[in-house]
């Protein structure tokens, strides 16, 4: 696959600027995919980003809720999180690292930082599971910042492959087509001070949009500020991205997947097909049934 080449980039469709919102036991974050753009950016649910150097503001952390019927992805980007659940899972989140939690039929778990002090600074995203597989056996992996795969491109462009392929890099969360309809791409981009272009193929049919987090990011004839999220239309053959010139450099996250195209019944932590499926997980979660066979 050429990765130089990109005809026709995708074009920003939306600037969403996130919300302040509190989470948890009042951990302040913003809120940027919310429940409005479910759809249009099906499968993923919801983006948090989490960032503050004041422990007030993250220290209770997020003890034990309960989730049934999607993933949960927690990107570190500083700071320390401990994380257990109800099926006798635990890892500790550190600086770079991932945490891919399947909930599938059922967990509660909890995610406590495990610092009193400093920068505390990441992403929780949620991906949608296909209906067949919203009951499936719970999963937990914690994955280490060295067993994400990472390059630097020949334009300077360092990219960390946390889930997809990118210019021929696998990323550390892989499964077989058949076993993952979403085939999602979760990549993170830090581009050098100056300017630099990052192109990515992509078929029309992925749903797509960037988050930036440093700095300024360009995209066509739209400028992406710090904290914005861009949803990208699906025409075109693949995204590029552009470093803007100064002395700034910048870093964004780009993320896409294959819509579902399914009914989104959410209540909550619980994320279903229909309002009976989630009776029904409310039911099991208050009479402690949920995760067990």
């Amino acid at each position: 696959m050429d990765f130089t080449s990109i005809e026709a980039p995708r074009r920003v469709e939306r600037l969403v600027t996130g919300q302040p919102a509190t989470d948890g036991a009042g951990v302040k974050l913003t809120r940027v995919l919310t429940h409005e753009l479910q759809r249009r950016l099906d499968p993923f649910l919801m983006l948090d980003n989490f960032a503050s150097d004041d422990p007030n503001d993250y220290i209770a952390g997020f003890p034990d809720h309960p989730h049934r019927g999607f993933e949960t992805v927690t990107y570190m980007i500083a700071g320390r999180m401990r994380h257990r659940d109800s099926a006798g899972n635990e890892g500790l989140l550190t600086s770079g690292g991932v945490q891919w939690m399947t909930a599938g039929r059922g967990l509660i778990h909890s995610e406590l930082p495990e610092q009193q002090a400093g920068m505390m600074e990441g992403f929780q995203l949620w991906l949608n599971l296909p209906g067949r597989d919203k009951m499936c056996t719970p999963g937990y992996r914690a994955i280490q910042s060295t067993e994400i795969p990472e390059f630097t491109t020949p334009e300077g462009v360092t990219v960390r492959v946390i889930a997809g392929h990118s210019h021929g890099v696998n990323g550390a969360v892989a499964r077989p087509a058949q076993q993952w309809p979403t085939a999602p791409l979760y990549l993170d981009l830090h581009f050098p001070a100056g300017g630099a272009t990052f192109r990515q193929p992509l078929a029309a049919h992925y749903n797509a949009f960037t988050y930036t987090y440093r700095g300024c990011i360009g995209i066509a004839d739209a400028v992406v500020a710090r904290h914005r999220m861009a949803v990208l239309d699906n025409r075109g053959d693949g995204v590029l991205l552009q470093g803007l010139p100064g002395d700034e450099p910048a870093r964004a996250l780009l993320i896409a997947g294959i819509p579902l195209n399914e009914p989104i019944a959410q209540y909550g932590p619980f994320v279903m097909n229909t309002r009976e499926q989630l009776i029904q997980a409310v039911e099991d979660f208050q009479a402690g049934r949920l995760g067990k066979d």
